[in-house]
């Protein structure tokens, strides 16, 4: 992977924007390699196909390219509200990559991969409806809280204007898998506590400290009225799944 961007590809055009979307589409045809198999380069899908830009010809995983010549904040936008919540109840929401560029350089400065599975409804906050004098008013877009996808999901790429070897993303990516066999509704709940988890952390923590959390993911989670129970379940979910570890009673470290 080479960070040096093809500006040559935005010599016809005038439109900063238009300007960006090529140069920044035009790397990532020629950088973007497959996490999830052996693929060393992802196919541009075809024009005007909704919310996906890239896919693998030989897994057939599907990407998303969100590129921005200022460092991502904790919230990024995103499309309609009910779409994305659609797509991630349904498990159909794309690997996404959030690329950092400096636009004076054209290089790439940081490049970050969220995996389709490791979205939990909590993320996908509710903008505003446009106003009733918009050209879509009513339209209800929504934005990606960054911080509420546990850090394991936030899989750097090129960090810092440095690539990170593909064997070690794809590594990253792997560890991460077992979080696709619970079922998508269920596993909102598993990226939350363990969110929570290394949020209290940094390495161990206890289930009263958890419990004594409790009203964060009650209010995520309206519907259930034993939290506390699901607090204790999803922690064991976790064990198994590899992510924790239980050292004691009522006493865990993150793996």
């Amino acid at each position: 992977m080479i960070v040096t961007m093809p500006i040559s590809l935005a010599v016809s055009y005038k439109s900063p924007a238009q300007r960006a979307r090529v140069v920044t589409e035009g790397w990532a045809e020629q950088n973007l390699f497959c996490p999830a198999c052996s693929a060393e380069r992802l196919s541009p899908s075809p024009r005007n196909t909704r919310a996906v830009d890239f896919e693998c010809c030989q897994c057939k995983q599907t990407f998303q390219l969100k590129g921005k010549s200022s460092s991502f904040t904790n919230k990024v936008i995103d499309g309609a509200y009910e779409a994305l919540m659609a797509a991630v109840s349904s498990d159909t929401v794309p690997n996404l990559f959030l690329l950092h560029y400096d636009r004076a350089a054209w290089t790439v400065a940081n490049l970050t991969l969220v995996p389709y599975f490791a979205f939990p409804p909590s993320a996908i906050e509710c903008r505003r409806p446009l106003s009733p004098n918009a050209r879509r008013a009513g339209w209800v877009g929504c934005y990606i809280v960054l911080s509420r996808i546990p850090a394991e999901a936030r899989i750097a790429v090129v960090r810092d204007g440095e690539p990170i070897e593909p064997q070690n993303v794809r590594e990253q990516y792997q560890r991460l898998l077992p979080l696709t066999q619970i079922v998508a509704p269920e596993r909102g709940w598993t990226l939350d506590v363990l969110n929570m988890a290394r949020s209290i952390g940094p390495s161990e923590f206890t289930n009263a400290e958890m419990y004594a959390r409790s009203h964060e993911l009650r209010a995520r989670h309206p519907e259930n009225r034993h939290v506390t129970d699901k607090i204790r379940q999803q922690l064991q979910i976790l064990r198994d799944a590899g992510f924790l570890k239980h050292v004691g009673r009522g006493r865990w470290r993150l793996a």
